[in-house]
């Protein structure tokens, strides 16, 4: 059976480009995603990433496996933003893309905000 944390690994490989950058956005060491989708090529008995350079390419199969964990993750978060909505709380991700002056400066009493709201 695939699961679903490895497959996020995969995906978060896929949309940032390098298992460093994987890992700062899942909040992981790069070993750790490393660790993740290694034990999914051993699941799967496919290769997934080639090293290339410094950096990995994601094979064909990998590609297609994105793909079905990219719905996957969508259905996951789906259902744990309905249950949240059921139960009156706000949830969901949210993206915030600013230069660092105005991060610094204006973004943390409008979270606050958010955060009371």
């Amino acid at each position: 059976m695939l699961d679903l944390q490895r497959l996020r690994a995969l995906h978060a490989v896929s949309v940032h480009g390098t298992v460093g950058a994987a890992a700062a956005a899942l909040g992981y060491t790069s070993s750790a995603v490393s660790q993740q989708i290694a034990k999914l090529e051993r699941e799967t008995r496919t290769v997934l990433l080639e090293r290339e350079g410094r950096g990995v390419r994601l094979t064909d199969e990998a590609h297609q496996l994105v793909r079905t964990a990219r719905e996957l993750i969508a259905i996951v978060e789906r259902a744990e933003t309905e249950l949240e909505e059921r139960r009156g709380v706000p949830a969901g991700r949210l993206a915030i893309a600013a230069f660092a002056s105005a991060a610094r400066g204006l973004m943390p009493p409008v979270l606050a905000d958010l955060a009371r709201r």
